[in-house]
């Protein structure tokens, strides 16, 4: 037989990538390299799925967090895109990686002289991109190694080829980091200059994200990582609002990638006086006549929005009942005419004129949209729509 439907699934609209991507590639201009953040699964979305679009789309640079992230862009993309690890990537993984030009951040000086042992066995050269400590104090070299660390690269050009140079900043998003931040970047880009004081740059310069992208221009140098953007989100609503007041434009000019959607499983009548799911969390005052939908934590449906989630039937707003379980949750229909067993419900996204958020979603959970997007299980099938 063929392999029984799941609970529930996500679309991934291919329109609205494209359509993201060709905004941000107009904003940010033709001069500076365009590279999708596809880390934490694409942010939700589906590495395969979403790598697959971006490509399609005329993307061909791609940022992951590790190693095994990189080889699933890398057979998403069969081989056809540059792709650079900005973190975790054992020793085991170096070997692939510079055999395969994948591209990785160094910011540990001893990885750096595992990368040359690994490149000169494989017989070719590794490309780096040291991450310059700015001020993040994450992860990073200092700025009073920087020279040292260069002179080594020359003496192993054979094996390692400075392909970046780079920092991350820490919260472009908000205001309250501004002086952090415009401190940050002033740092990074006396370190650029020194770099082309000495020697030539690089062929890759980065330091903006999707914030700093839009808030510090002067920061995207001559490639930008950018991330929540592309998949149809501001980075927060202060950076929304300022980039609206700016263009003196308040139509939104992103379009959400994703959907999330089940289908009903039972309906049922619940009579007054009774308590409906687990527990003594919800008592119907009034006959209810409920639906039950087969998504619950388990699936990443939060378990905070027991007794205050939405979720879309027939085209309106109705509430989550009851505490959500592991694999499912309750909603009054007592409203609704005509729902059936199998009608669709819709988690995240729209349905007929309304529509659950993912912001309206987090806001009640209480989770940042990154967050909550990179929560939602690897399991859910995604499917790709128009």
């Amino acid at each position: 037989m063929d392999k029984p439907a799941p609970p529930a699934h996500i679309e991934i609209s291919r329109s609205a990538v494209k359509h993201n991507l060709e905004f941000l590639k107009k904003m940010i201009g033709e001069e500076v390299l365009f590279t999708s953040v596809v880390k934490g699964n694409a942010y939700g979305h589906g590495i395969e799925e979403y790598c697959s679009l971006a490509l399609e789309a005329g993307v061909k640079n791609f940022c992951t967090y590790s190693a095994d992230e990189a080889f699933r862009v890398w057979e998403a993309t069969e081989g056809k895109a540059k792709i650079i690890v900005m973190g975790y990537k054992s020793i085991e993984a170096l070997e692939w990686m510079i055999a395969n030009g994948i591209e990785f951040f160094v910011f540990e000086e001893g990885f750096l002289k595992e990368a040359k042992k690994v490149a000169e066995s494989v017989g070719k050269t590794a490309e780096i991109h040291l991450e310059i400590e700015t001020g993040m104090n994450r992860t990073g070299i200092e700025v009073e190694r920087l020279d040292p660390i260069l002179e080594y690269i020359n003496q192993h050009a054979d094996q390692l080829h400075l392909a970046g140079i780079c920092t991350h900043f820490a919260g472009a998003e908000s205001i309250s980091n501004y002086y952090r931040v415009q401190k940050q970047h002033k740092v990074f880009y006396g370190v650029v200059k020194h770099l082309k004081s000495i020697q030539k740059l690089p062929p890759k310069v980065h330091a903006a994200c999707s914030a700093a992208s839009l808030r510090l221009p002067k920061s995207r140098y001559n490639m930008v990582r950018i991330g929540i953007m592309q998949y149809g989100f501001f980075p927060s609503n202060e950076s929304w609002v300022e980039y609206a007041s700016k263009e003196n434009n308040m139509e939104f000019p992103l379009k959400r990638v994703i959907s999330w959607k089940s289908k009903v499983m039972s309906i049922k009548e619940v009579q007054t006086g009774e308590f409906i799911g687990y527990g003594t969390s919800y008592f119907a005052n009034s006959p209810t006549k409920i639906a039950i939908v087969p998504v619950g934590y388990g699936l990443g449906f939060d378990r905070d929005l027991s007794n205050q989630g939405k979720v879309l039937i027939g085209g309106q707003r109705v509430n989550v009942i009851g505490i959500v379980n592991m694999n499912a949750l309750t909603v009054d229909i007592s409203g609704l005419d005509d729902v059936k067993v199998g009608d669709e419900v819709v988690l995240i996204g729209k349905q007929g004129e309304s529509e659950i958020s993912v912001a309206s979603f987090s806001d009640i959970s209480k989770l940042v949209n990154y967050e909550l997007l990179t929560r939602l299980p690897s399991e859910i099938p995604r499917l790709i729509v128009d």
